[in-house]
């Protein structure tokens, strides 16, 4: 059975610029923390602005705490010479919500389709290198209430568990949001239920 993968790898702040030249050609190269396709449409534009007579955006990316989507984009050059072997350093970086852009100042010397996809690995490559990479948790909340008499109960789970609260409202009827690592769920779940008095469900 394999097991749950409650991890992800990202970025938290842009790259540092890089670049690298080829027979003339120039490739700078960058990394963006995104979480969503306005993110990355944002970013690219900042970019076009910045490098306005450049002759190629080529760039990837992933969405999703579990890797759930990617696209990889050639901004025309020859199919599959630059988007995919962006996307590749993406998968071989393990990292997720994240867009990789390598733009391209042509230098009157064609690369081939062999060379352009090394110089685009490379750049990607580089972005990666100068990023910090971190790693988190996938979490998932859950929602309690309870009356006020149950609330040394649900701290103590909480402290035994080490559980971050979101946010809570503490009055006569309590309510919480706490979060909870993914593979730790189930487990903290059937804890909080053996508590009688309390209501608890997933968000």
């Amino acid at each position: 059975m394999m097991e749950l993968r409650d991890t992800y790898n990202t970025i938290t702040k842009p790259s540092p610029e890089t670049l690298f030249k080829e027979r003339g050609s120039k490739f700078y190269n960058y990394a963006f923390p995104v979480k969503d396709e306005d993110a990355i449409k944002d970013a690219l534009a900042s970019l076009k602005k910045k490098h306005h007579t450049a002759g190629h955006f080529c760039y990837a990316w992933q969405l999703g705490q579990r890797y759930e989507s990617y696209r990889a984009n050639d901004d025309g050059e020859p199919n599959n010479s630059a988007g995919m072997p962006i996307y590749g350093q993406l998968q071989a970086f393990d990292t997720t919500n994240i867009l990789v852009v390598v733009v391209r100042y042509f230098g009157g010397t064609k690369l081939g389709v062999g060379g352009l996809i090394q110089a685009y690995k490379q750049g990607a490559q580089l972005a990666l290198e100068a990023s910090k990479i971190v790693k988190r948790t996938i979490n998932q909340e859950f929602n309690i209430k309870f009356d006020y008499p149950e609330m040394n109960d649900v701290m103590r789970i909480i402290k035994d568990e080490n559980l971050t609260i979101v946010s809570q409202k503490m009055e006569l009827n309590c309510e919480m949001i706490i979060t909870v690592r993914l593979k730790e769920a189930d487990r903290v779940f059937n804890a909080l239920q053996l508590l009688h008095k309390i209501s608890i469900k997933k968000l």
